[in-house]
């Protein structure tokens, strides 16, 4: 891909799976903050922008992406964050709030952050369990049914929330308030750097989550830079009919 210091962090995203590992390194945010154009999101993040060219000029490999989904049709898209995002998260909150509760029980005393950060990943799984059933039950059947309908030239079946831009925008409103709550949390752990007087327990977690925060990012991205404005172009088609 070709691009400049105007195209947007979402385009290089979407066009280069492999670009976010990079964005990630120099703390780039491309899933909520996916509309900025490089420039300026090398200057908010603090990166020198001819580093970026380079970095993103070494990077040859798509790591963290299993599916090319500029092409994959949207069913296929959907049922990989299912499957492979949405399943993620649910098993990590799972396993980590007991681990987190363990740790903040052992070395809260010491490390008084411990209880900020447990609250706000508290906060962060009680936000995204509604969130990705409404998604599983509601917006994502009605994105394979536009399909449908495209495939055979049929009108947009009828929806209690009007139009897919309405649950579309809903999701990424909080998709935006988990964001906010992934950079209080690093910012809280010192960007998850491991205290030297601590168990292997609290190096587990904080590589856990570290992990948690990466996989959630190219959760958002795909969802809001991939899925969802093809969702809303796949609407348009479907009312021509």
């Amino acid at each position: 891909m070709t691009f400049n210091a105007t195209t947007t962090v979402r385009e290089i995203a979407a066009t280069m799976p492999q670009a976010t590992r990079v964005f990630e390194k120099l703390k780039i945010d491309y899933c909520c903050g996916g509309s900025t154009p490089l420039l300026e999101a090398c200057t908010n993040a603090g990166v020198d922008f001819q580093e970026l060219q380079n970095l993103l000029a070494q990077a040859t490999a798509a790591t963290g992406n299993s599916i090319d989904a500029q092409h994959a049709t949207l069913p296929e898209l959907i049922d990989h964050i299912v499957e492979t995002h949405h399943v993620f998260t649910r098993e990590e909150m799972a396993r980590l709030e007991p681990l987190f509760a363990k740790v903040v029980s052992v070395h809260s005393e010491n490390h008084p952050e411990l209880r900020q950060a447990y609250a706000l990943f508290g906060s962060l799984c009680a936000d995204l369990t509604p969130h990705m059933f409404k998604e599983e039950r509601i917006l994502f059947p009605y994105i394979v049914s536009l399909t449908k309908a495209v495939r055979h030239k049929m009108a947009a079946p009828p929806a209690a929330f009007g139009t897919v831009n309405n649950p579309v925008r809903m999701m990424m409103m909080e998709h935006d308030a988990a964001g906010e709550i992934l950079r209080e949390l690093r910012a809280t752990t010192n960007d998850y750097k491991v205290p030297p007087d601590v168990c292997i327990s609290y190096k587990t977690l904080y590589e856990a989550l570290a992990a948690f925060e990466l996989d959630l990012h190219l959760h958002i991205h795909l969802e809001n830079n991939i899925l969802f404005p093809r969702a809303v172009e796949t609407e348009d088609l479907a009312c021509q009919f």
